[in-house]
């Protein structure tokens, strides 16, 4: 009889095991593009014998990522890559069912969160998939031996990838990094759609405050903002967009937003909304501008997008009115602040974060870039790239398929008249 393997974890409750089970089953439906290259990996084993650390919002979507990494032939270790994104459940079942080591809870400390960290890193891994560049800045901060190891790494969020571009330029990133935020069939679906349907039921979950008539502010018109926007819009809420990109923000203005200053803003919100991958864009003059009982989120990953520092500064200790929604009151000014989910991604803080349909694509992205490391390790210069487009138009194409849908194909005729300068009026 074989010997059942042995796995160290750090979760909250192994008797979650059984709901999660169910849940990462029911999101796996909604997932055929995975769940085609799973059964590809399951033959084909192109990860065998690879140390992964995966640090991403430990949720249903992420643990089919996984399963299909483990059917791959890869040993992954899961972290959680937000303190409050951990889904409990699903953190027991990868445990219990899958033999996945896990080191995530919903609501860890920092603390406990950097120790998850470093302990992926004494695995020492063969390829990172970050979320954030947690992991990848800690690996050259302090373990930088580790680094001569690696094959390479993916990242999926655009604050991850400016953090990978910071290390390049300081000559620090001596491995190549996919980025998997510039892929297509991510930030064209993921941040959109993706971004823009969890916040709002982030949002709503947290408040169950009717958004029709409201008065919406995105703050920040990139991708994510766009969909923010477009799905607030949809609710009825009046959304007024502000920027500091001039080109992104005449966009806003001709998809038909009010653009103004986050200054002019401040005073007309009545939810404001943070997706820049930036510090501070909603700071403590903003909060003496704003009306009484203002709801302020953010859906960046980190969650220095709001200045909460100065907010606690200027206010009494904060009074939780319902699950994930703190109240601010402002001394001396006779207002109070709401904020939600701590200031963190408010998707994963107080709802599920991305569906599942649209996570299908991201993490196809993801096995797929991680099968393009290893089959070019050694290849690919140090520094961040782009998966090929032709993996980009693959994936679209297997969503497609899923979807019972088909498209056009160029005739000879049309691909020679692409290809020649002869050919005119």
């Amino acid at each position: 009889m074989a010997k059942e393997k042995m796995v160290n974890y750090d979760i909250k409750d192994i008797n979650l095991a059984p709901q999660g089970k169910q849940r990462i089953e029911w999101a796996d439906r909604e997932m055929p593009v995975l769940r085609l290259i799973r059964e590809r990996f399951e033959k084909e084993k192109p990860l065998d014998g690879i140390r992964i650390v995966a640090c991403a919002h430990v949720t249903t979507e992420t643990a089919n990522l996984v399963r299909t990494l483990q059917a791959g032939g890869a040993e992954t270790v899961l972290i959680a890559s937000n303190p409050l994104s951990t889904q409990d459940d699903v953190a027991a079942s990868l445990v219990e069912d899958w033999k996945v080591p896990v080191f995530a809870i919903k609501g860890e400390s920092t603390d406990d969160y950097m120790r998850h960290v470093r302990t992926a890193l004494e695995t020492n891994p063969n390829i990172i998939i970050d979320d954030g560049s947690d992991v990848v800045a800690t690996m050259v901060k302090e373990r930088r031996e580790l680094t001569e190891k690696i094959i390479g790494t993916t990242e999926e969020t655009t604050t991850g990838i400016n953090r990978l571009k910071a290390m390049q330029k300081a000559g620090l990133l001596n491995f190549p990094s996919i980025a998997v935020n510039d892929s297509q069939t991510k930030h064209l679906f993921d941040n959109r759609y993706g971004t823009g349907q969890s916040t709002l039921d982030g949002i709503i979950r947290a408040t169950n405050i009717l958004l029709a008539g409201k008065t919406f502010v995105v703050v920040g018109y990139g991708w994510c903002g766009r969909g923010v926007a477009m799905r607030a819009r949809g609710l009825g809420a009046n959304v007024i967009v502000t920027e500091v990109n001039p080109i992104k923000a005449i966009e806003a203005v001709m998809d038909g937003f009010r653009v103004m200053p986050i200054a002019e803003a401040a005073p007309l919100g009545d939810f404001f909304v943070t997706v820049t991958g930036n510090r501070h864009v909603i700071d403590k003059h903003h909060f003496e501008l704003m009306k009484d009982g203002a709801i302020v989120c953010n859906s960046g990953h980190f969650d220095i997008e709001i200045n909460l520092e100065a907010l606690r500064e200027m206010s009494e200790p904060p009074i939780i009115r319902r699950p994930f929604v703190e109240e601010y009151r402002i001394r001396n000014a006779n207002k109070s602040i709401i904020v939600l989910g701590e200031g963190r991604l408010v998707n994963l803080a107080a709802a599920e974060g991305h569906p599942a349909s649209v996570m299908d694509m991201s993490f196809a992205n993801q096995a797929l870039s991680v099968e393009y490391l290893v089959k070019n390790k050694g290849k690919l210069a140090p520094g961040v790239h782009v998966l090929p487009e032709e993996v980009d138009r693959e994936i679209a194409s297997l969503k497609l398929k899923s979807m019972g849908i088909s498209i056009d194909t160029l005739t000879p005729e049309m691909i020679e008249y692409m290809s020649s300068w002869e050919i005119g009026t």
